[in-house]
């Protein structure tokens, strides 16, 4: 009898330590449950628009705890040679391009009918997306984080971070006034290349084209840390004897709460998102409500906004003023992006305001942030919608794009290197 008593007060003392101590912990259990709150509200308005929230509040959380940004890929390869996060973003695009193959073949049977898969981000090729992309190349080195990294780093204190957001949605309000003449000048000819048909590949033939190519390019990153002298070492961790019930939780809880991830666990679980994401409307893509923010912004200010010849027939990530209703897809995959990122922050204790200490990094962040808004209003997205998502949809764009976009990432880390 009395072991029994004895048991059971042990295991209260188990449940009790494992009850939240720390003021972040207990912060982010209440903004979790605010946000599945929420997410219960957004049900009743449309169980899409819910499904997209669960899945932004999940993206944001992984990008938090894999520290996932594209600004850093680049800008560390070029300038340390270090290819750490760019596998990771090689791995995210491998894994959502098998996935996304398998939905398009099921839209679209026949690759060769001469009709393109619906909400796939199979973007123009041209002009407009190369000038983006070196645009955006050079604001997000500058700036110092790409959009999808921003906002994530928003929810985490950085001062900086926001002040970039701003400049996109300033930048994306002069591509909004400008737009018209991109259309006139070169976005209406430009043709939008996808593999399986434009180029007679079929379905399997530009999966293997696609999986090759990215193959290639993460063997050109080892190759490009060997001649750098960049050398991962394996490092063993010897695993602790499991004693109790606490440290039994505790041990499966901190890997993915309280540790960081690997990049590559982070790119994967993108990719996946980025393949359930497609199976309820779209693929993934941030900038599309910071460009009817930007808009909104203009109507406030008295500006007349000219009707955006063309914008709507492109897909991408395309933010629309006029589309019905607060609850939009691209409103509840952006702004659902920002508690999740905050409760990965807040579980593993790392929310802190934290303010620039050189009057130089508002600027960089302002004026990155305002070429990053231009470029992908024109490239009709971002690293995540008009690379992260375009190559996956068999898009020779996202091609184009990421070819362009490590052009202007060169270009800003030699702007950065004047800068310092």
């Amino acid at each position: 009898m009395n072991i029994s008593v004895e048991n059971q007060a042990k295991n209260a003392r188990a449940f009790s330590l494992l009850l939240p101590r720390s003021f972040q912990t207990r912060t982010g259990l209440f903004v979790l449950i605010s946000t599945a709150v929420a997410g219960l509200l957004i049900s009743q308005n449309s169980s899409n628009a819910a499904a997209t929230w669960v899945i932004a509040n999940l993206f944001g959380f992984a990008l938090q705890r894999s520290r996932f940004c594209f600004a850093s890929a680049f800008r560390d390869l070029f300038l340390f040679g270090s290819g750490h996060n760019m596998k990771g973003i090689i791995v995210g695009i491998g894994v959502s391009t098998i996935g996304f193959a398998a939905i398009m073949s099921w839209i679209v049977p026949n690759a060769n009918s001469g009709t393109l898969p619906s909400e796939a981000h199979i973007l123009p090729v041209g002009i407009s997306v190369i000038v983006g992309g070196v645009l955006f190349g050079i604001g997000m080195v500058v700036a110092g984080g790409c959009v999808s990294g921003s906002l994530y780093r928003m929810a985490e204190g950085y001062v900086a971070s926001w002040i970039t957001i701003g400049g996109v949605i300033l930048g994306l309000a002069a591509l909004t006034m400008t737009w018209n003449w991109w259309w006139d000048f070169t976005v209406s000819t430009e043709p939008k290349i996808w593999l399986p048909s434009s180029v007679n590949l079929g379905y399997t033939g530009a999966i293997a084209v696609t999986l090759i190519g990215l193959i290639l390019l993460y063997l050109l990153v080892i190759y490009r840390e060997n001649m750098a002298g960049i050398f991962n070492p394996h490092i063993n961790t010897k695993a602790l004897p499991v004693q109790d019930f606490q440290t039994r939780v505790r041990s499966t809880i901190d890997p993915v709460f309280k540790r960081g991830w690997n990049v590559a666990v982070g790119g994967a679980t993108l990719g996946l998102l980025g393949i359930v994401l497609y199976t309820i409307h779209k693929p993934l893509g941030v900038t599309g409500e910071l460009m009817r923010a930007s808009q909104l912004g203009l109507r406030w200010a008295g500006v007349d906004i000219p009707v955006l010849n063309g914008l709507s027939t492109l897909g991408g990530c395309t933010g629309i003023l006029d589309e019905t209703g607060l609850i939009t897809h691209t409103f509840a995959i952006t702004v659902g992006l920002l508690p999740g990122a905050l409760i990965g922050a807040l579980f593993a204790g790392e929310f802190r305001l934290r303010l620039p200490k050189n009057w130089k990094r508002y600027v960089q962040s302002l004026g990155g942030g305002l070429l990053m808004g231009y470029a992908a209003g024109l490239a009709i997205g971002c690293t995540v919608g008009a690379f992260f998502s375009a190559i996956p949809s068999l898009s020779l764009s996202g091609w184009i794009f990421g070819i362009a976009l490590a052009i202007g990432a060169f270009t800003g880390t030699q702007v950065i290197k004047r800068i310092s």
